[in-house]
C-alpha cells in the first residue's frame, strides 16, 4: 500500500464501519399508533416552530461573526454552524435519551431509553405536549441543543483551535446540557419536580452556555491583540433580526401548540426584546454615548435572553420590566467585564450568562397564574415568596454546577487536543490557520 493512498483508504474504512454498525443496531420502525389524538394545527405550529428556532444559529453566526476582526469571521461563523451538523448527530445516537430518556435520579436520563431514536417515530406523543408527533417533539428539542453550545464561541472567539472546540462541544453537549435539560425540563428531573420554572430555555440553554463561555474565557486567558475592531456592523444587524424573528418559535413555541400561551409568549418576547433594545440606548445616552447600532443589537437580545424564562408566564406589562432591568444590568457588566482581565470576546457572559440569571430570578417574581394556570405559586410581586426561593436556590445550584463542570471538561479538552492555537496562527487568523480560507 502506497503512502499516498493510505489517506483516503483509513477514513473511508472508519466511515463504513460507522455505517455498518448504525445498520446493526437499529431495528425496525413499528407502525404508528393511527389512534393517537395529533392535533393539526399544533403540528402546523410546532413544525413551523422547529424551523424557526434553527434559523436562530446561522442568526447567531452572523451575530457573532460581524463583531470579530475580519481575519477570524469565517471561523467564528463556522463555529456556530458546525453545531448543526455535530449537535444533530449527537441528539440522535444518544442526546434525546439522556434529556428524555427514563429519570435516572432525576439527573439525567437512560441513554437506552431512546438510542439511535428508537421507538421515537412510532412513540406515543410526549406527556407534556400530547397533540403533537413525538418525533416532532425530538427534533424541536434538537434546536434547543444545538445553539446552546453555540452560544459559548463568543467567548473564546478568534484563539482556539477548531478540532479542539469539536471536542469540547461533544463534552458539554453531554455532561452539563443534557443533565440540565433533564432536570429542568423532564416531569421526573430533579429541578421540574422542586418547581423550578423555566418556559424556553433560561435556565437550560443561556445559564448553561453563560458560565460555560465564562470559565472558557478565564480558562484559554487573553487574546495576545484585544484591540477590537468589528469587520461587519451590517452582519451584527443581520443577526439580531435573524435571531428575533427565530426567537418567535423558541418561546411561542414552548407552549408545544397553537393556543393561548403560545400567542402570550409571542407578545412578551416582541416586548421584552423592544423594552431592552430601547433600553440599552438611552442608558448609554444618559452617560454620554452615542446610541449604536451595535448597543441597539446587543440589547435586543439580552431582552429575548431575560424573557426566554419567563415568557409564557407573565403578562406584557411585565414583560417591559424584565426587558429593562435585564438591559441595564447586563450593560452595567458589560462596562464591568472591560475593568477585569477576562477577555470574554463577545461579552457572551454579561449578555447571555447575566441575562439568563437575571431571567430565572425575575420569573420568580413575575410569574402570574392567571396567565398560565398551569404553574402552582405566584410570584414575588403578588405577595407569594415560594416561587422566588425556589428559582433562586436552583439558579445558585445551576450556576455552581456549571462553572465546576466546563473546567473540568475545558481541562479533558485540553488533555485530549489542546485548546489554544499558538501565536502565530492566532496572529495569522484563524480563518486562515484553521480552515485554510480568507474573506
Amino acid at each position: 500500500m502506497s503512502m499516498a493512498s493510505r489517506p483516503v483508504i483509513f477514513p473511508v474504512l472508519v466511515m463504513f464501519l460507522l455505517v455498518v454498525l448504525i445498520i446493526v443496531f437499529s431495528g425496525d420502525v413499528s407502525p404508528v399508533n393511527h389512534l393517537t389524538v395529533i392535533n393539526g394545527a399544533d403540528t402546523a405550529w410546532m413544525l413551523t416552530s422547529s424551523a424557526l428556532v434553527l434559523v436562530m444559529t446561522p442568526g447567531l453566526a452572523f451575530f457573532y461573526g460581524g463583531m470579530v476582526n475580519k481575519k477570524n469571521v469565517i471561523s467564528t461563523m463556522l463555529q456556530s454552524f458546525i453545531c448543526m451538523v455535530v449537535i444533530t448527530v449527537l441528539w440522535v445516537i444518544v442526546g434525546f435519551s439522556m434529556v428524555f430518556g427514563d429519570s435516572v435520579i432525576g439527573v439525567f436520563g437512560n441513554p437506552a431509553t431512546f438510542f439511535m431514536m428508537n421507538g421515537v417515530v412510532e412513540g406515543a406523543p410526549w406527556r407534556m405536549a400530547p397533540t403533537i408527533p413525538f418525533i416532532l417533539f425530538a427534533f424541536y428539542q434538537l434546536k434547543f441543543a444545538i445553539i446552546a453550545p453555540a452560544l459559548i464561541t463568543g467567548a473564546f472567539a478568534e484563539r482556539i483551535r477548531f478540532k479542539s472546540y469539536i471536542v469540547f462541544i461533544v463534552l458539554f453537549s453531554l455532561f452539563i446540557y443534557c443533565p440540565i435539560a433533564h432536570a429542568t425540563w423532564h416531569p421526573d428531573g430533579i429541578l421540574a419536580r422542586f418547581g423550578v420554572l423555566d418556559f424556553a430555555g433560561g435556565t437550560v440553554v443561556h445559564m448553561s452556555a453563560g458560565w460555560a463561555a465564562l470559565a472558557s474565557a478565564i480558562y484559554l486567558k487573553s487574546r495576545n491583540n484585544q484591540v477590537h475592531k468589528p469587520a461587519r456592523i451590517t452582519y451584527v444587524i443581520l443577526g439580531t433580526g435573524l435571531l428575533w424573528f427565530g426567537w418567535f418559535g423558541f418561546n411561542a413555541g414552548s407552549a408545544f401548540g397553537a393556543n393561548n400561551i403560545a400567542a402570550t409568549a409571542l407578545a412578551t418576547t416582541m416586548t421584552a426584546s423592544a423594552a431592552a433594545a430601547f433600553s440599552w440606548i438611552i442608558f448609554d445616552a444618559m452617560r454620554g454615548r452615542l446610541p449604536s447600532a451595535m448597543g441597539s443589537c446587543i440589547g435586543a437580545v439580552v431582552g429575548l435572553v431575560a424573557i426566554t424564562p419567563a415568557a409564557g408566564f407573565i403578562s406584557i406589562p411585565h414583560a417591559l420590566a424584565v426587558g429593562i432591568i435585564s438591559s441595564i444590568i447586563s450593560n452595567i457588566m458589560v462596562e464591568w467585564r472591560t475593568r477585569t482581565s477576562v477577555d470574554d470576546t463577545l461579552d457572551v457572559f454579561p449578555c447571555h450568562g447575566v441575562g439568563g440569571l437575571a431571567g430565572m430570578l425575575l420569573t420568580g417574581v413575575f410569574a402570574n397564574k392567571n396567565i398560565n394556570p398551569a404553574i402552582a405559586d405566584n410570584g414575588l410581586i403578588f405577595g407569594e415568596t415560594k416561587l422566588f426561593f425556589i428559582q433562586l436556590v436552583a439558579m445558585l445550584a445551576v450556576s455552581v454546577f456549571c462553572i465546576i463542570a466546563s473546567f473540568i471538561l475545558l481541562k479533558v479538552t485540553d488533555l485530549i487536543t489542546p485548546l489554544r492555537v499558538n501565536d502565530s496562527e492566532e496572529k495569522e487568523g484563524l480563518d486562515l490557520s484553521q480552515h485554510g480560507e480568507t474573506l
